[in-house]
């Protein structure tokens, strides 16, 4: 069963720089590293000390408010480092990875045979329940908390996002393994976003409707998809898991074994060579940076995750959790001299007053992370609905969070959003206004006070 959603509100970004369909081993990183502000909304509580060896899928550390909800090791090897921060809270866990990897063997599943809370078990044991997520509050779902129904978005329409009919093809046994498990978990049903013109290894999946997706970006958010199929009113929950995690859930379900391998693409105008690697989650970026091309005197920015949404690292970071792609950009600590009063032709803009980028639609930009003006109070241009798709007013949903109305807040549609729904809307703003803060500041408050 297929159904078709067409966006046509939105914004694509083309930035100069994107991965080319080529995939390589990374240097196998010495050091794993998982952080857990990863996981938002989670208190850690640590189940190793430094010097004890751990093996790979084995939980670090659970959550306390639900010790059911585990993460686990990427790696095997041994903890060598845990830092903390303010009032001892931990930043992350580092681990000296062993050469030869030893995995924790949590046994195979009869998906068709096993029931759900069979299913639920064994997700929660391996660590893989941190890649369900639930909407409202963009967290962790809570195990005991049925999904009316849950969203996969294997289309991926963000600037220098990793192609996912690339990255994903060949693993039509695993996706299919975590899809039917999945289907268990829900009394509604399993939708997939797929791109209407790709040939997705998704697009072939039982168990589950598949929509073929087009339109500009947003269109591959999984917010635009629930927005669009069935959305998240007072007292409803849904669940989200992105495509390329559906593999390590698929490959534990039928191994038993939980490899955090990924696919990862390294993009950006200042990659010399943008490519795809093949590494594990938490893995040292500078094994892929610094090696394959980007100038290590340069004044670049690196984000793990795409340049709308995705986290800046430092040089000696490490590949986040949920992330399948670095991007690589100019930093834009520069100041551009009459900047305001001249015509431009060289950056991205939805308004036609002095810029001119809607003149060459399929131009590719060399854009730094510049952004060209500073903070101010809003102003009412009407731009953000332009590039808003979803059936919300932006405007006053970020206002309504900004002042703490949590009647309005959810009158506004604030259960069914997440803080990358409003990336574009932030790109825009001639405010300069930080409107993913604001969003998950909002969604904190709710659910301290409602969740």
């Amino acid at each position: 069963m297929s159904k078709d959603i067409k966006i046509k509100k939105g914004l694509d970004i083309k930035l100069k720089g994107a991965a080319e369909k080529a995939t390589e081993n990374a240097i196998i990183s010495n050091t794993c590293t998982v952080r857990p502000e990863d996981f938002h909304g989670v208190i850690p509580k640590l189940l190793f000390k430094v010097g004890e060896k751990v093996k790979a899928g084995q939980a670090l550390f659970y959550d306390k408010s639900n010790e059911n909800v585990k993460f686990a090791s990427p790696v095997s090897g041994e903890v060598i480092e845990i830092a903390r921060g303010e009032k001892r809270k931990i930043l992350s866990i580092k681990i000296q990875a062993d050469k030869e990897q030893s995995f924790e063997d949590f046994g195979t599943l009869n998906i068709d045979s096993a029931k759900a809370e069979d299913i639920k078990a064994k997700l929660l044991a391996s660590g893989c329940w941190a890649f369900v997520k639930q909407r409202p509050y963009d967290i962790v779902a809570k195990p005991d908390v049925a999904p009316k129904a849950i969203f996969i978005s294997g289309y991926a329409s963000a600037p220098l996002a990793a192609d996912l009919d690339y990255t994903l093809a060949g693993k039509e046994a695993e996706l299919q393994a975590a899809v039917s498990a999945l289907a268990k978990l829900t009394e509604g049903q399993v939708h997939i976003g797929v791109g209407k013109s790709n040939n997705s290894p998704l697009a072939g999946l039982s168990n589950a409707t598949i929509h073929k997706v087009s339109g500009p970006h947003p269109a591959g958010n999984v917010g635009t998809l629930i927005n669009k199929i069935d959305p998240v009113n007072k007292g409803e929950t849904v669940w989200t898991v992105a495509a390329q995690d559906l593999v390590i859930i698929g490959e534990l379900l039928l191994t038993g074994k939980f490899n955090a391998e990924r696919t990862i693409a390294l993009a950006g105008s200042s990659v010399k060579k943008p490519r795809y690697f093949k590494t594990k989650i938490g893995s040292e970026i500078a094994t892929m940076v610094y090696d394959n091309g980007v100038d290590k005197d340069g004044n670049d920015r690196i984000i793990s995750g795409n340049v709308l949404t995705g986290k800046q690292v430092k040089p000696d970071g490490a590949l986040d959790y949920y992330s399948n792609v670095i991007s690589v950009i100019p930093e834009g600590d520069d100041y551009e001299f009459f900047g305001w009063n001249k015509p431009i032709f060289n950056k991205v803009s939805t308004s036609r007053a002095l810029t001119f980028s809607w003149l060459t639609p399929k131009k590719e930009f060399d854009l730094n992370t510049n952004t060209n003006g500073e903070h101010r109070a809003f102003v009412l241009t009407g731009s953000y609905e332009e590039v808003f798709p979803l059936d919300i007013f932006p405007l006053q949903i970020l206002k309504a969070c900004m002042y703490q109305d949590l009647d309005e807040m959810e009158a506004l549609g604030m259960y069914e959003v997440a803080p990358e729904d409003f990336a574009l809307t932030e790109f825009i703003c001639v405010s300069k206004q930080p409107h993913q803060d604001i969003i998950r500041k909002g969604l904190d408050l709710m659910y301290k006070e409602i969740g």
